[in-house]
């Protein structure tokens, strides 16, 4: 069976972007810059994010693209005869089920905040009142169901319209969509009376900051961070390299979705600090930033129901955006794996994340007793993918490009140079084979010494 492509370049660019342009851009990126000092964090995100993130993002997309498969399929058709980095394929399937079953949860929070701004629901409440409607949301089973599947719904409905009438063509109106709000939200966000200190907070660095909390943690927030913002090591963006032409090198589409990814995170901050700072609101306020932070700005802004309707559209959009990408990704094991239609991939599937995602609804609320290792279930579901599934899956992709028990270096190179466009430097092949992998596994060993250091 012919595989489908896209029907443009701009598709491609826009929908991996898309994959990588998820909450973590918009949601965690801000209060993490917030907690971490403003600007100075932000330089060194910027750091890490070209010399970690885009080698192993042009790896990825080389797999998919040389392989024409995603991740069920692509380590077999490549790797010698033999050896055995098909195994992993199990692993990385894994990680985007486990992705789903906490995503699709925070995905239906972002379209019910959307609705409930739409609505007028948050107009007169004090702090209080918008920190207990959080809670209301976040402790009632039955509306987080809803929301949840709806979600759900929305996601496998798209893709069950195939990769060029469906997937391709809304998430490119979706994404244009999502940039322009950010743009109209981050120009009215600064014009706000009280907004320059949070500009300034922004962006202009003040290295005293890192002291704070000591330079090394303040390093490992920022690798984390520019990591998981694009969603590498789990196949996610190989399976979009499976869908292009050779037309074009692989390091200069990887670059372009990386500059959109970070625009995107960058216009982030421009909407919230300015707010936060013109309402005197703490924007190192952690996860509810979103929720709670955010409502009580809109509520004392002149117009913000439409304001905080217009910013929950984005939010909602950006979330979706996530996961139709990864909803396309397990389609896709499915064809590849055991030559299933795509209504029936869909279908089976769709039942399998709406079940998945049951357990993280259920520890908010009739299992909120329940913890592992100190965390909830919706935690720990993050714990295992952020801090294992990526991070080991960028590490197999990596090795299995660079040595010669994979793929191959030279394999590799001649698959990312393909076509016009910028070239992957031949030059960083050492930093690539014996620094970069050190910096990955320092990643997954930070995590666990937090972990248990935690408990």
């Amino acid at each position: 069976m012919e595989r489908e492509k896209f029907s443009s370049r701009l598709g491609f660019i826009l929908i991996s972007a898309g994959c990588a342009i998820g909450l973590g851009n918009v949601w965690r990126f801000p209060y993490i810059t917030g907690k971490y000092g403003g600007a100075a964090f932000v330089l060194i995100y910027l750091f890490f994010l070209i010399v970690m993130g885009l080698p192993i993002m042009v790896m990825e997309f080389a797999v998919g693209r040389a392989s024409q498969k995603s991740i069920a399929t692509s380590f077999n058709v490549l790797e010698k005869k033999g050896s055995k980095w098909h195994i992993y394929r199990y692993f990385g399937m894994a990680g985007n089920y486990l992705l789903m079953m906490f995503y699709t949860t925070i995905g239906g929070w972002m379209l019910a905040y959307f609705v409930k701004m739409i609505k007028g629901d948050f107009k007169g409440l004090d702090a209080a009142g918008v920190e207990q409607a959080f809670g209301s949301l976040t402790t009632d089973l039955g509306t987080m169901l809803f929301w949840m599947l709806l979600v759900v719904v929305i996601g496998f409905a798209i893709c069950s319209l195939g990769l060029q009438s469906g997937v391709e063509r809304i998430t490119k109106g979706m994404m244009v969509i999502l940039l322009l709000l950010m743009i109209v939200l981050a120009v009215n966000s600064c014009l706000l009376p009280g907004g320059t200190e949070g500009l300034e907070f922004y962006l202009k660095p003040d290295f005293g900051k890192l002291t704070e909390y000591g330079l090394s943690e303040v390093i490992f927030a920022a690798m984390g961070q520019a990591f998981f913002t694009l969603s590498l090591g789990i196949g996610a963006l190989a399976v979009f390299g499976s869908y292009i032409g050779k037309e074009r090198k692989l390091t200069g589409e990887a670059v372009n979705i990386l500059v959109l990814d970070t625009f995107v995170a960058l216009t982030a901050g421009l909407i919230i600090f300015p707010a936060c700072s013109a309402f005197g609101v703490d924007p190192g306020e952690g996860p509810g930033l979103v929720f709670v932070t955010l409502p009580n700005v809109f509520n004392n802004m002149k117009g913000g129901r439409f304001w905080g309707s217009l910013f929950f559209l984005f939010m909602t959009f950006a979330a979706l955006s996530t996961i139709i990408a990864v909803f396309q990704n397990i389609i896709s094991f499915a064809q590849d794996l055991w030559n299933w239609s795509l209504k029936k991939a869909v279908l089976i599937n769709g039942a399998a994340i709406a079940i998945l995602s049951l357990p993280c609804i259920f520890g908010m609320t009739i299992w909120s007793d329940f913890s592992i290792l100190g965390k909830s279930i919706l935690d720990f579901e993050d714990f295992l993918v952020s801090n294992n599934m990526l991070p080991l899956g960028s590490l197999v992709y990596l090795l299995f490009c660079v040595t010669r028990y994979g793929w191959g270096w030279k394999n590799f190179l001649k698959e990312a140079n393909t076509g016009e466009g910028i070239s992957f430097p031949k030059k960083i092949k050492v930093y690539l084979t014996f620094i970069l992998p050190i910096i990955v596994l320092y990643i997954f060993v930070q995590g666990y010494i937090s972990l248990f250091k935690s408990l």
